[in-house]
């Protein structure tokens, strides 16, 4: 049967909360190789470039700006980035993990998948997150049996939106364009509303929707979440809501949902 919709979903920022996770691996990286540690702006102003959707690009550029030389390998300095993120082998058991993974917030409930099927809408994932991790929060934390992901490494990082189209079509079931049911992005990133912007270049006859959504540690701080909400919408969100949670409500007032 063809979806009302279809939605994809950032999972850093917008399924769990990754503020004493990711972005905390990225600080304790950064302080490991120049004892400098980038305070939580410099990072949300990296990500509001639209083209450090990869944390440890993004580690390695803060490096750069902070004027740290020699530059570490990027090799190295995954590995160094995984320690504190993962705490063991990302590609082992995760009940060994020790790292700040452990401490990620849900954002959503497994109902709310529950709540999208039953309205007729198809859903999955394209995220730049390490497939070990995603598949962690996805599978074992929300228990949703293998949910669609595009993770790294399955398809060019964002803003590229090749993951984005590949997986709207495997969920449509049927080619992109006029016929098939409007494709909406939920992200947290100018990257990710960038990606829809050039899924629409791409795909011209679709109908593309960029819901945007301000991470979680902005929230208790008005006018920096005031400010990160205006760059999502210059950068093309179509709209910006207060949660993920409040997405299903969003799709109805954008008559996002095909009626048929």
């Amino acid at each position: 049967m063809t979806p009302k919709a279809i939605v994809l979903f950032d999972i850093d920022g917008v399924v769990r909360d990754v503020a004493g996770s990711y972005r905390r691996a990225i600080v304790e990286t950064v302080q490991h190789y120049c004892q400098q540690r980038p305070e939580p702006a410099a990072i949300d102003s990296l990500k509001g470039e639209g083209c450090w959707n990869n944390d440890w690009e993004a580690s390695l550029e803060l490096l750069r700006r902070l004027g740290h030389t020699p530059l570490p390998d990027l090799g190295s300095l995954v590995e160094v980035f995984g320690g504190f993120y993962f705490g063991g082998d990302p590609e082992g058991d995760p009940s060994l993990w020790q790292g700040f993974i452990g401490s990620e917030p849900l954002l959503v409930q497994p109902s709310f998948f529950a709540e999208l099927s039953a309205a007729g809408v198809a859903w999955g994932f394209v995220s730049g997150a390490e497939s070990p991790s995603c598949r962690y929060v996805l599978e074992t934390r929300l228990g949703l049996v293998k949910p669609p992901l595009i993770a790294m490494g399955d398809a060019p990082d964002k803003p590229d939106p090749t993951g984005l189209l590949r997986l709207a079509a495997a969920l449509a079931g049927e080619p992109l364009g006029p016929g098939a049911p409007a494709v909406v992005y939920l992200g947290d990133t100018v990257a990710d509303v960038l990606t829809v912007q050039r899924a629409r270049s791409q795909q011209p006859n679709q109908r593309f929707i960029s819901l945007a959504v301000a991470p979680p540690h902005l929230h208790g701080n008005p006018e920096a979440r005031r400010s990160y909400e205006a760059r999502l919408l210059a950068a093309g969100a179509d709209q910006v809501i207060a949660s993920t949670e409040e997405l299903l409500g969003s799709l109805e007032g954008l008559d996002a949902i095909n009626r048929r």
